[in-house]
């Protein structure tokens, strides 16, 4: 797949900011953006801290969420004429106490040719992308997996 040109990745930038407010709201960063992967910051603020002073379980999830629905508009923006993303299911899993600033790298489980096709014919296609969740060091702290579908609009 190529990769994204300048243009297209400020479009999809703008774009979520003014879709998600409440990522908006966490102060949500983009730190890359290309096709099938997205790389967004959460800034470490007290505000969005837990009783043991990381990162709150929500704070994290509206992270990681919001990189796999960043990488669901930029991959299918050419389409989003025809269909609407909505997740369909979202599992997390926590490893470690997460300090700092986190980090949520996304990227899309299948390729997008087969969810294209899927859809030109007339199919509502499912798939997965996965999540990594970590500090700005590396540190792996989490993982997600959200399952997407592109449900076709009437015509």
């Amino acid at each position: 797949m190529a990769t994204m040109d300048t243009e297209t990745a400020a479009s999809v930038k703008s774009g979520f900011t003014a879709a998600v407010p409440f990522a908006r709201t966490l102060g949500v960063e983009f730190l890359d953006v290309d096709y099938g992967r997205v790389v967004m910051r959460l800034p470490d603020d007290q505000a969005h801290h837990n009783h043991v002073g990381g990162p709150h379980a929500g704070a994290m999830f509206t992270l990681g969420e919001s990189a796999s629905g960043a990488i669901v508009t930029g991959t299918f923006g050419d389409r989003l004429d025809r269909c609407v993303p909505l997740a369909v299911h979202a599992d997390i899993r926590y490893y470690k106490l997460a300090m700092g600033d986190m980090i949520a790298e996304a990227k899309l489980a299948r390729p997008r040719q087969e969810i294209v096709a899927e859809l030109d014919e007339g199919g509502r296609p499912e798939f997965a992308v996965e999540v990594e969740l970590r500090t700005e060091d590396g540190t792996a702290t989490g993982a997600m997996t959200v399952t997407w579908t592109l449900k076709p609009t009437r015509s």
